[in-house]
């Protein structure tokens, strides 16, 4: 009898498990793989990620032939574009999908929210003007952004570019290896210097992969850097020196704007003590005064 009942129990097990092995055989993978390998979840959930935002750019980008658009404009946007850090084909068409999608979603918005019923017609016009001019304003404030950041990694930059440069690399090597290890620390800069070292690689003279950095950019202290290197180039002067230079320079500079601003702070706090902080401070003190001074007038012209 207790033979019967374990043969019978073993066999059910046995039943059990090819069952499980039989039709759920994906799901058992897909958990043995994600215990073994969890990376491979995690990039198949940036891919799925990869793959909707893909999926919603190219809804967006059915949108941007609605409006009609010169070559001299797609030029100027690209460039502006190329400026914000925004370099991929497809940037000109979400922004202009943009232009005609965030208008018509800001007049549903109001149309759902109850706010254009007090003034339809007002309301509606800003709605779609706003909506319109909203992926510009946006663009010019990443593009601000970028510069910015810019502006405060270059010193970082040119350090690292004296010190390859004195170690004995070119200006291309100290380029390249500069975009390597300040990825993490500049991106944006990086990102620039990047490219900059694959123009040059790709047979580009040195001067002009320079110079459509500056232009890329638009910002004036790299236009300054690309000059000096220029005239380095030409004259054969010491790159590392002038790099030295111009870092210095760049810091002296940085310092002297804080000491403006701080020279500039005394007048700009003018306006609100003179507005805000003074009223105030007149009706606390003067406000007792006054209130007994009425009083005692009251009491002077009743006697």
């Amino acid at each position: 009898m207790g033979f019967a009942v374990l043969a019978f129990t073993v066999i059910f097990l046995l039943l059990a498990t090819g069952g499980l092995l039989l039709f759920y055989r994906d799901t058992i993978q897909d958990r043995i793989s994600s215990v073994l390998y969890p990376k491979a979840k995690q990039k198949s959930l940036a891919s799925a990620l990869e793959e909707t935002r893909s999926m919603l750019g190219g809804v967006v980008e059915q949108f941007e032939r609605v409006l009609p658009r010169s070559q001299a404009e797609v030029s100027v946007v690209q460039q502006r574009l190329i400026r914000a850090g925004y370099r991929k084909d497809s940037a000109v068409k979400l922004f202009y999908g943009a232009k005609v999608l965030a208008p018509v979603a800001l007049a549903l918005i109001f149309f759902a929210t109850g706010i254009a019923q007090a003034s339809p017609f007002f309301m509606y016009a800003a709605a779609l003007g706003v909506g319109f001019l909203a992926p510009d304003f946006w663009l010019g404030r990443q593009i601000s952004n970028r510069q910015a950041s810019l502006r405060r990694g270059l010193p970082d930059v040119l350090d690292m570019l004296i010190i390859c440069i004195e170690a004995g690399l070119s200006l291309d090597q100290a380029t390249a290896r500069t975009a390597q290890e300040l990825h993490k620390a500049q991106p944006a800069l990086s990102d620039e210097l990047g490219i900059v070292a694959l123009e040059q690689r790709a047979g580009k003279p040195r001067s002009e992969a320079w110079k459509q950095l500056a232009e890329r950019t638009d910002v004036d202290v790299i236009r300054n850097l690309v000059s000096m290197l220029v005239q380095a180039e030409q004259f054969g002067t010491s790159i590392g020196k002038t790099l030295r230079v111009h870092s210095d320079t760049l810091r002296t500079q940085r310092v002297q704007q804080i000491e403006e601003k701080a020279a500039k702070l005394s007048v700009k706090l003018i306006f609100p003590l003179v507005l805000f902080i003074f009223p105030s401070l007149f009706l606390v003190t003067l406000g007792p005064a006054l209130i007994s001074m009425s009083e005692a007038f009251k009491k002077f012209f009743n006697h």
